[in-house]
């Protein structure tokens, strides 16, 4: 059966269960954990004969050949029993329960899997119906499932700048469903470039690392790297289930491409001495960081910058907060124009992120190594946001959209560039400013705009207005918490 075919096939599956009450995120977990038995199954037998560590009593064969309550009984065991393992089959199986209601669904469920050989097909193809699984659902807003889904367009176009090679290393300290790193083992495939064998099996084992830190995400991100023939069946899988900001790893990487997690502020929830639930910021302490803040995007930014080989190149997703806000923000911008060469921000349209009223920006810059001077020279700015409408079903962000900014980044060599803007031409959307030029402004800010015109934000749906009027009144909420805090200092 053709690719579509089974991708139609699996989704009209998630709708039927919708209307029994399943979530589609749920449905995709069980998906992912009777996949992976049925291709354990698969690799098992010839012509592969693999032992893959699959225990008799939680073969493939045993849940066929079960039904009623008994399917259900047996079905919570093996799921039990392999979180038991080790390796890849612990990780995915840890802390998964069964979500299906009825045992008839569930058969049904299985019934489809068995249908189709999984092991024979090519992994282009079991990774394309998976991605496409994915986005469907961060798509479907109910969900709530399009916090780990960046859009695809957008990856594809920041890997396009970046241009990763092979033999390098590459790294998503919040890597969500995978995406970036999928994109640049896409990209390099389709370079045209003949790998050996030991290239291939560098791109396989050794190529990818990641953390996640929301456990249903990260089995999604386990299997969907597993279904693009990144890691194995047996070892350590590439991703870690962990908060990456507590500490550096100690490993380099020589890129770098993530979408950080949207939200100002980290925050740990504790019981106070009443047995009442409490949140209160999360600093993170690290020596390597050059300002302490409870904002996770300045932190992010600073672990990112830890984790770069001299020489790496980063290219990461951020709110505008994080081109303005002063203190930590300007500690953060100042120490990342003398260390690094931060040569390009690419600025967003609200519309194309799954969370609504985003406003975001790409940055991309290049670890150096210590230096008496300043590392950035001139930073180029593309601005995709002025004038510029995208919402996501009725005229969603493309890949060729940017292609006129990966034309203006020109990744065969960044240090020469040609201007679009310019006095005859003030509509340009590229324009270089040197660095004297960005240590002028106040606080040393990075959010900068020329171009006259409608943000966009006027053709916001309501639920998107709703949440630009929520992110904004928090900004104020803090404003007035501060001064209130000075007017008491000045009355004391």
């Amino acid at each position: 059966m053709a690719a579509s075919n089974v991708g139609s096939k699996i989704w009209s599956m998630a709708t039927a269960l919708r209307d029994d009450g399943i979530g589609k995120s749920d449905y995709l977990e069980q998906l992912t954990y009777l996949l992976f038995v049925k291709m354990a199954d698969e690799y098992s037998k010839p012509p592969y004969n693999r032992d893959i560590g699959i225990p008799a009593d939680c073969t493939w064969d045993t849940l066929k050949l079960k039904s009623g309550n008994e399917l259900f009984e047996h079905y919570e065991y093996v799921l039990k029993t392999l979180a038991g393992k080790s390796g890849t089959l612990s990780q995915i199986y840890t802390g998964a329960q069964n979500k299906i209601s009825t045992p008839s669904m569930l058969a049904k469920i299985i019934e489809m899997v068995d249908g189709e050989n999984w092991s024979s097909m090519s992994s282009d193809v079991k990774g394309d119906i998976y991605e496409d699984l994915l986005e469907k659902i961060a798509a479907d807003t109910k969900s709530g499932a399009g916090q780990y889904f960046t859009p695809r367009s957008l990856i594809s176009a920041m890997v396009r700048c970046v241009r990763p090679e092979v033999g390098k290393t590459v790294a998503d300290p919040c890597c969500g469903s995978g995406g970036f790193l999928l994109a640049t083992k896409a990209f390099i495939e389709k370079s045209g470039i003949m790998m050996t064998s030991e290239q291939k099996r560098f791109m396989k084992f050794q190529m990818f690392r990641g953390w996640e830190i929301v456990p249903s995400t990260y089995r999604l991100c386990l299997m969907n790297l597993f279904l693009h023939n990144i890691s194995d069946f047996e070892g350590a899988p590439p991703i870690t289930r962990a908060d990456s900001l507590l500490a550096d790893p100690g490993d380099r990487f020589d890129y770098i491409l993530t979408n950080p997690p949207f939200g100002k502020k980290s925050s740990l929830t504790f019981t106070n001495e009443e047995g009442e639930q409490e949140q209160e910021d999360r600093v993170y302490n690290r020596q390597d960081f050059w300002a302490t803040s409870s904002n996770k995007q300045l932190n992010f930014v600073q672990h990112i910058n830890t984790l770069l080989k001299v020489g790496g190149t980063a290219a990461v997703v951020v709110p505008d907060n994080v081109l303005f806000e002063g203190g930590a923000g300007e500690t953060v911008r100042k120490k990342l124009l003398e260390t690094a060469d931060l040569h390009t921000i690419l600025r967003l349209p609200t519309g194309i992120f799954y969370a609504q009223g985003v406003k975001a920006n790409v940055i991309f810059f290049e670890r150096k190594a210590a230096s008496k001077t300043h590392q950035t020279s001139e930073v180029w700015i593309y601005d995709y946001r002025m004038g510029v409408k995208h919402t996501l079903k009725k005229n969603p962000l493309r890949e060729n959209d940017l292609d006129d900014f990966v034309a203006c980044y020109n990744p065969e060599n960044r240090h020469k560039r040609t201007a679009t803007y310019s006095e005859s031409n003030p509509d340009g959307r590229w324009r270089r400013f040197s660095y004297d030029e960005i240590i002028a402004r106040d606080k040393t800010s990075l959010d900068i705009t020329w171009l006259k015109g409608d943000t966009g934000e006027d053709d916001c749906t309501l639920a998107e207005l709703l949440d630009i009027i929520k992110s904004k009144s928090a900004a104020i909420a803090v404003a007035v918490e501060k001064l209130e805090t000075l007017i008491g200092e000045v009355d004391e």
